[in-house]
């Protein structure tokens, strides 16, 4: 599991990229923390928020199979210290956030045209009610 916190441009906002891998399927989520987040509120996140919202994820993304090979330790550390350099999320992590957010998205579409409908029905039930009274003499 991996943690990204960036400032994103786009919404001006620090970001967190929390990307999970398990049997070569990604998993990732992204939270918005607001203003420049504090070590202590990160930690925070970490150990309340983390786990609950990537399980919450339905969307995975099947990534490509590692070797698993033994590395040299010179090379794991030149590869931590690459990884420390990047900035922003994988673009495994950015489509699966891309594909939760759209579900998300057709969810809502889809349950607030239900609400509307149900208003509609409501209001045509009570204007015929009130029609049938009127009718009635009351």
């Amino acid at each position: 599991m991996k943690l990204t916190v960036y400032f994103d441009l786009q919404c001006q906002f620090w970001v967190g990229i929390i990307e999970s891998e398990e049997n070569n399927k990604l998993k990732a989520a992204r939270f918005i923390f607001g203003k420049e987040p504090k070590e202590a509120e990160i930690l925070e996140f970490i150990n309340f928020h983390m786990l609950p919202l990537i399980n919450r994820v339905t969307q995975t993304i099947q990534t490509k199979l590692k070797d698993e090979r033994r590395i040299n330790p010179k090379r794991l550390i030149r590869l931590a210290a690459k990884e420390l350099q990047q900035h922003g999320a994988s673009t495994y992590a950015q489509d699966s956030v891309k594909l939760e957010l759209e579900n998300r998205k057709k969810e809502s579409k889809k349950n607030s045209r239900q609400d509307q409908e149900e208003i509609k029905e409501r209001k045509y039930e009570l204007k015929s009610q009130k029609a049938k009274l009127k009718h009635r003499g009351k």
